[in-house]
């Protein structure tokens, strides 16, 4: 089931997002999310969560893609599942949610910024529709060595 995520989901995002930026490379980050954080995201922002009864399974949110006004129809979006929920479905529908979200919002495009490590992430987001724009090499560093980032974009 996909619903837009709630204050009692907090918790549940937060420790989903750490265990990822704790053992991947799907995220660059390297430090920790509060609880501060996730409260304000949740608050600020469109966060979609997929869950199995009360296990919450992923989430996705986006926002603008960078600051200004003339990217306010851009947003950017990040989509992060368990690892036994891949391959379910959820994904899709997480992301379902985010372009239904994002469109009635007025937003013309979604963009995607994906680890070069992450074949089944850049498959995925191919597979949604999503084209390839480009490789960055080497503009991330996580565990100690540089990783590429592949920017990829959907039009709504």
């Amino acid at each position: 089931m996909i619903d837009l995520a709630g204050p009692s989901d907090a918790d549940a995002v937060r420790r989903l997002w750490n265990e990822i930026i704790a053992e991947t490379t799907i995220t660059f980050t390297s430090a920790p999310k509060t609880a501060e954080q996730i409260d304000r995201l949740v608050a600020d922002q469109p966060v979609f969560i997929a869950r199995d009864g009360t296990r919450v399974l992923g989430f996705a949110t986006y926002a603008q893609f960078r600051g200004g006004d003339g990217y306010r129809l851009t947003q950017e979006h990040a989509i992060y599942l368990t690892g036994d929920a891949r391959g379910r479905g959820l994904g899709r529908g997480l992301m379902r949610a985010v372009e239904d979200h994002a469109r009635a919002a007025g937003t013309h495009s979604l963009i995607g910024g994906i680890s070069g490590e992450n074949t089944d992430g850049i498959a995925f987001h191919t597979a949604i529709g999503f084209i390839h724009l480009g490789r960055l090499p080497e503009v991330g560093h996580k565990f100690g060595r540089f990783l590429d980032l592949v920017l990829m974009q959907k039009q709504l």
